[in-house]
């Protein structure tokens, strides 16, 4: 018995293959000796950290990104051998932390350069990090105003080697260019400034997904695929270029748990929200909002169930979803049902669910909770 048929019949299908083939025709973007970081922040976007950092290590991926110290951990704890980038830094606490598990954090603090400073000299270590600019997104790095003070006091801490320097676009998924390009120009300077005071960063970074597909010139000598690794592409890369051919990663599908016919006038769901306006064939799944399927999709949702589209009716609960299968031909008892993916020749993408619910396909696939278990594929 395996350990998915524990589980109640919901689950999310991560497809490793996609995900090993996506990391490879972004690098193949890249020229030269250039790397390319796989960010594999937020449990690497809902799809599970661990597995997808195995799988990507196994194809020789040069580096991984993380949010937070405590996800770097966890992929030193569980093998993984490649650097590792905390793009968020560490708290004040953390500085131990960043040694004991040979994690390369950016810098953009004067008190916690202070902090790693101070651990790398009670360890007798020589402790590399990136240092961020900030370029233009406004949320963590040293103003470009500030930098070249800022890199001067960097000079006093002798434990510590400023090997990489960092920025992050704002707008690079965008229509227009000039404000990228603006980042970009503030971004070499900034690098100027570096080596004129001294400095020789090994490491030039500033591409995302958007960046990497749209700005060649922003690439350096290493770019970070994050969304577009995990074949989010619509609401990630600028539709003002054609998106490489990249994979969806993650499949979610359930089965149907209930079938009942009900008459016309039948109110279903909290609130009598919906009301059918004939007989109707109405299947329950085993999914609500508790696993990420949003409350918004109340109503205008829909998913697959034999190759077709069926609307969700009345409001999605915690655990349970209604949708009507009347128009579906010989709809049984554990037939399953596709959130997100294809069944035949339709598809619904995490792009999909976004629009309808009126936000972006990040926040779909890292808002699939942990009690949905994934299952890793090859396909």
């Amino acid at each position: 018995m395996s350990e998915l048929s524990l589980h109640r019949p919901t689950w999310a299908e991560i497809s490793l293959s996609a995900l090993t083939g996506n990391y490879l025709t972004l690098k193949r973007q890249l020229t030269g000796n250039a790397q390319l970081m796989a960010v594999v922040k937020a449990d690497a976007y809902g799809h599970g950290a661990v597995q997808c950092a195995r799988a990507l290590e196994s194809i020789g991926a040069d580096w991984f990104g993380v949010a937070l110290v405590e996800e770097g951990i966890e992929l030193r704890q569980a093998g993984i051998t490649r650097p590792v980038f905390c793009l968020g830094g560490f708290w004040r606490t953390q500085g131990e932390l960043i040694l004991a598990h040979d994690l390369t954090p950016a810098l953009f603090r004067m008190d916690l350069s202070e902090e790693l400073n101070a651990r790398a000299v009670e360890a007798g270590r020589i402790v590399n990090f990136h240092l961020k600019v900030d370029t233009g997104m406004g949320r963590l790095g040293v103003p470009i105003s500030e930098l070249a003070e800022f890199a001067l006091a960097l000079k006093r801490f002798d434990h510590l080697k400023l090997d990489g320097v960092m920025t992050h676009f704002a707008d690079a998924d965008g229509l227009e260019t000039g404000y990228t390009e603006l980042q970009m120009r503030r971004f070499e300077d900034a690098v100027t400034t570096l080596r004129e005071l001294g400095f020789d960063p090994t490491w030039r970074h500033a591409a995302n997904s958007a960046g990497l597909h749209a700005y060649p010139q922003a690439r350096g000598n290493l770019a970070r695929a994050g969304a577009a690794m995990y074949g989010l592409t619509r609401d990630v890369l600028t539709p003002r270029l054609e998106a490489p051919p990249l994979r969806p990663v993650m499949s979610w599908k359930s089965r149907i748990i209930m079938l009942k016919t009900v008459p016309a006038e039948t109110p279903l769901g909290y609130g009598c929200s919906f009301i059918t306006s004939r007989e109707s064939r109405i299947a329950t799944l085993p999914v609500g909002y508790a696993d990420g399927f949003r409350r918004a999709l109340s109503n205008k949702g829909q998913v697959l169930v034999r190759g077709r589209f069926v609307p969700v009716v009345g409001r999605v609960s915690m655990d349970l979803t209604l949708v009507d299968v009347t128009d579906v031909p010989g709809v049984e008892l554990g037939d399953e049902v596709t959130l997100l993916g294809k069944q035949d020749s339709l598809k619904i993408v995490a792009e999909d669910l976004a629009e309808q619910v009126a936000t972006i396909s990040y926040e779909i696939v890292t808002g699939i909770s942990a009690r949905v278990p994934r299952q890793y594929i090859s396909a």
